[in-house]
C-alpha cells in the first residue's frame, strides 16, 4: 500500500468515527457530493484541500500522515506466545477486549469490578505486547490493523472452543435481534470457493458496520456475535451407515 493510499485510508476512517458522509463532507467544502466521492476514488487531493479536510476532522495534515504511517506497521495477527499471555489472565484478556471495541478507561471501570490500578496494570501489558499505545490520562491508541484477526489455530481461538462456543450457541436464538440458519448440500470445489468469498465479504462487511457504530455512545451499542463455519461434514450417524470400502 502507497504512502497516498495509507493517507486517504486514514482520512477515510477519520470521517466514519466522526459520523461524517461524504454529502456532510461535500456542503462543508462547498463541493457536489459526486466531486467528493471522485476525488476519494481517484486519490487527487491539492494540499489545500487535504490542509482543508484535515482541519475539519480537527486534525493537523502533521497528524494525519503521522497516523496514516503507522498503520502501515500495524497488527495483522499476535504470535501464538502473545495470545497464550492473553488467556493466562481472565482480566487481561476482558481489557483487551473491551479496548479492542474501542472502550474507554471510564467505561471499563464503570461495567466491570476491576479497579483503576488492576486496570491501568492490563492496559501497560497490552502496550507491551503492542496492540496500544497507552497514552496520558489511560487514553490508548490501537496499534492494530483493520483486518486484525486471531491465529486460525491459536490460543485465544482455542479458548473460544473451550469457554465460549457453548455458551454462545447455548439459545434458541427465537429473538427479534437473533438468527441462527444452517444449510448443507453438495457444492463443486468451485462452488466452495464462490461461498469462502462470500464469507469473507460478510465479515468485511461486519467490520465496516462495527466501525459505523463507534461514533454512538456505549449505551447504544450491543455485544453482538456472529460465527460463520465452513467445512467438508457428514452427520456422524449417516457416516456409520456407510459401506467400507
Amino acid at each position: 500500500m502507497s504512502e497516498l493510499d495509507r493517507l486517504v485510508g486514514t482520512l477515510k476512517q477519520r470521517l466514519k468515527s466522526q459520523g461524517i458522509t461524504y454529502r456532510e463532507l461535500a456542503t462543508r467544502l462547498g463541493l457536489s457530493e459526486a466531486s467528493v466521492k471522485r476525488m476519494f476514488a481517484t486519490r487527487r487531493f491539492s494540499l489545500d484541500r487535504l490542509l482543508e479536510i484535515g482541519h475539519l476532522l480537527g486534525f493537523s495534515l502533521a497528524e494525519l500522515a503521522q497516523e496514516a504511517a503507522l498503520s502501515g506497521t500495524r497488527l495483522h495477527t499476535l504470535s501464538e506466545v502473545q495470545e497464550r499471555e492473553l488467556v493466562s489472565d481472565e482480566k487481561l484478556l476482558l481489557v483487551a477486549v473491551c479496548v479492542l471495541n474501542h472502550w474507554t478507561f471510564d467505561e471499563i471501570l464503570a461495567v466491570y469490578r476491576l479497579g483503576e490500578a488492576e486496570c491501568i496494570q492490563r492496559l501497560a501489558r497490552l502496550d507491551r505486547l503492542r496492540l496500544l499505545d497507552l497514552l496520558p490520562g489511560n487514553r490508548v491508541r490501537l496499534n492494530v490493523a483493520r483486518d486484525f484477526d486471531w491465529l486460525p489455530a491459536g490460543p485465544i481461538r482455542s479458548f473460544f472452543r473451550r469457554q465460549g462456543l457453548g455458551d454462545f450457541l447455548h439459545s434458541d436464538f427465537a429473538a427479534a435481534d437473533e438468527v441462527m440458519a444452517f444449510s448443507h448440500g453438495m457444492l463443486t470445489e468451485s462452488a466452495l470457493a464462490k461461498l469462502q468469498a462470500e464469507i469473507r465479504t460478510l465479515r468485511r462487511r461486519f467490520a465496516e458496520l462495527h466501525e459505523e457504530s463507534l461514533t454512538a455512545p456505549l449505551a447504544k451499542r450491543h455485544g453482538t456475535g456472529m460465527l460463520l463455519a465452513l467445512r467438508e461434514w457428514e452427520l456422524g450417524a449417516f457416516t456409520r451407515l456407510r459401506r467400507r470400502a
